[in-house]
Order: C-alpha cells, then structure tokens, then sequence
C-alpha cells in the first residue's frame, strides 16, 4: 500500500490483553521504553538514597516455611524430604532479623509473591518489593522521615531528568503533573476520617480504608492542602499485620503509616515488635503457627534494638506516577490471576 493511500486511515485498536499476549512487541513503542525507563530511575533513586544513609542492600530466602504475612495468598509448593515451603510474600520477617543481626539499616529489591485473586487494575501476583528497615532511636516518625525525603527525591529527579519519557508517556496516557509538597503532609487515621465523615462517606470503626474511601480522601486533601502524596498514620492495630507495635498511649491503635499517591495507597510502614514475648502473643492472636516462626522469633531473644520500616511495589509507583490507568503497563511481563505467559 503506497504512503497517501494510508493517509487518514485510523490505527487500529488493540485490546491490553493481546497487547500483553505479544509484549515483545507491545513495549517497542516510544510509550513502552519509556515506562521503563522511568522504572529504572525509580529503581536507582532508591538505592542511591538510601545508600548514601548508610543503608546497606540485602537479598532475604523466597522460599521460606510458612507465611511471613499470615493469611492464606500464598504459592505454595512441595519441598525437598516431604517438607513444604512457600513463596515469600515480603521480606519482612527476614529484613528484621537483619536489623537483629547487627546491621542498622537495611533495603532490598527484591520480587514478592502474592497468591491474592484480586483481578484489579493495581495488584499482581508477583511485583518488585522496594523495602526497608531501620533502627529506631526515640519515634518511629524517623521512618516517615526517611519516605518523605526518599519519594520527594525521586519526584524531583523524574521531573528534571525524565522530561523526554514523561512527555513519551504522556501522549498515549495522559496525566497531569503529580501535585506534591516539599515537606510531606503528615494526617492523623483520625484526622482522615474525620474529613471522610464530613464529606458524607461512612467508615467502619477501627477499620483499614477500602478504595472508595481512598480515593476519597486523596479527592478531600488535594482540594484542602493542594497535594496527591501524604502520609496516614496511627492506624488502628486491628488493621495491621502482627508484628506491629501496639502505640503507647492507646494499644487500640499502633505506631504505623500508610502513604497516599493520587488517592491509592501505594507504601505501608511501621515501627515493629521487638519484644519476643509480645510478638509470640500477637502471632498467636493471629492464627500464625508457631513453628513456622520459630526462627523469626528467638531472633528477638538476644536483644533488638526498636526498629521499623516500610514497603512499596515499584510498578504502582510507576502506574501512579506517571497516571498510567493499570499496573499491567508497568510490568515488563505481569502475572496475575489469569496470565501466566509469556
């Protein structure tokens, strides 16, 4: 077909799935490589942040005993003379092991495996962890410290340096620019409600936020405060994993924070237990076997210092960031409930 006779014809339009069935295809365009791109200096920002306050990168067993989050969302699998493992869902328990093993401050990048069935435009089964963990010497808002200055970073250098990229990206998926503080607005779980409930939207007591009410909120505080990313914190200890640590002043609640891009949570965060008894009470509470713990929590017994941390997938920073409308696009080859190839 000649040149003038494809003038005006419209391209035609591919649907994700085929796009995703031939992805070596799919990310040759101008918009796939510069996803990627964008991916990767996401990636560097983190190690160079954190590396240069004396973070050292870690790389923590995928193949452990039992759940290191409880829950069933799990892989599971058959392991060597009739034992079974799993796949790990985080780094956590081994990332504070770490942390009882002498070292201050550690970060990995690492793949995380999660066996949810949630077959959303942000979850997938197996995604790049971004995750942390630190020494606490007197609040745990020194890990909030740490997002605020590691994610304003990351901003600030993706603007600058990634202009071509973003104005790639942009023109296939449009989205505005990340509205976003200097210093990162910090809200109470309280504080959130409230505004939620003055806005008219029911929450169930003591409960974490369902995506309605996340976006919500993202809605209420960028029209008050002008910003997409924020910080919530003291959330009710019900809604975290076990081995958070119960706040002081009110054991209903706990010393941790979920962080806030466009009205999705993409960071969750906490000081975490360090006394052995109370996080074998706490597993218990849970339903967690003991056994498959057992290593975890005698690591407690030679004496750790308070320490905590944080997680965040690499893709939905991506996805969020650059307003991409699924975090399929952000994956160089997704799985999830349904795609296992190619």
């Amino acid at each position: 077909m000649k040149e003038e006779d494809t003038k005006g014809v419209p391209l035609p339009r591919v649907g994700q799935e085929t796009r995703l069935d031939y992805r070596v295809i799919d990310v040759r365009t101008p918009t796939g490589q510069a996803i990627f791109r964008v991916q990767h200096q996401v990636e560097n920002k983190f190690r160079e942040y954190l590396s240069a306050r004396d973070f050292i990168g870690i790389h923590t067993p995928k193949l452990i005993s039992g759940s290191s989050e409880g829950g069933a969302a799990v892989f599971k699998l058959e392991y060597k003379n009739g034992k079974s493992a799993c796949l790990a869902q985080s780094p956590q328990l081994h990332k504070q092991m770490a942390i009882c093993g002498g070292f201050r401050r550690v970060f990995e990048v690492g793949h995380v495996f999660r066996a949810e069935d949630s077959n959303t435009h942000r979850h997938l089964c197996v995604f790049v962890g971004l995750d942390a963990e630190m020494e606490i010497m007197r609040h745990y808002f020194e890990v909030c410290d740490i997002v605020d200055g590691l994610f304003i970073q990351i901003f600030r250098h993706l603007n600058e340096n990634c202009k071509r990229e973003l104005e790639a990206i942009n023109r296939q998926y449009p989205f505005e620019p990340l509205k976003y503080l200097e210093r990162t607005l910090r809200l109470s779980y309280e504080e959130g409600i409230q505004m939620l409930k003055e806005a008219g939207t029911e929450i169930e007591p003591m409960a974490d936020l369902n995506t309605e009410a996340e976006k919500k909120l993202g809605q209420l505080v960028r029209e008050k405060y002008d910003t997409e990313f924020f910080i919530l914190y003291r959330y009710p200890l019900a809604a975290r994993p076990f081995y958070t640590m119960p706040c002081y002043e009110n054991p209903a609640y706990s010393n941790s924070f979920d962080v806030f891009l466009r009205g999705e949570e993409i960071i969750s965060g906490a000081q975490r237990i360090h006394e052995p008894k109370l996080l074998a009470k706490r597993a218990a509470e849970h339903g967690i076997g003991m056994s498959s713990i057992k290593s975890y929590i005698d690591s407690f017994s030679y004496g750790t210092p308070p320490h905590g941390g944080f997680g965040v997938g690499l893709e939905r920073v991506v996805m969020l960031f650059c307003g991409l409308h699924n975090v399929r696009l952000a994956s160089l080859f997704p799985r999830d409930p349904q795609r296992l190839s190619p």
